[in-house]
């Protein structure tokens, strides 16, 4: 894995609870490879189905269940792409350069991870 991640979660239009689930797994994976970002891309809503992903990813992060593997996230449309907040998280993960092409506009489908690093390493 590199440095930065992209898990779409438009493909296979999984459920909410299913999304959840997913992503509860690939942050642990990406944590335990050392992965610095994970852009997790959701949709917005437009068809319904993005719509319920993007709150229950939104409920779950506000509600901590990931802070022990991310230290930091980012809604899409707090990170367009050229911004203040986009020139700091740029600075601090340099791999989020190679997807800043999912940042522009403040793309309101995606999520990005910022996540912690391991002390051990």
């Amino acid at each position: 894995m590199s440095d930065t991640v992209l898990l779409n979660l438009e493909r296979g239009l999984p459920s909410a609870e299913e999304a959840i689930r997913l992503i509860t797994e690939y942050v642990r994976s990406a944590f335990d490879a050392n992965v610095k970002a994970i852009i997790l891309i959701h949709g917005y809503g437009s068809s319904g189905k993005g719509g319920r992903i993007k709150y229950a990813l939104h409920e779950a992060l506000e509600g901590n269940i990931f802070t022990d593997r991310v230290d930091e996230y980012y809604y899409g449309e707090e990170v367009p792409f050229g911004g203040i907040v986009w020139g700091d998280v740029s600075s601090r993960r340099i791999g989020l350069k190679d997807y800043m092409q999912y940042f522009k506009g403040g793309n309101k489908g995606i999520t990005l991870l910022l996540m912690r690093q391991s002390l051990l390493r």
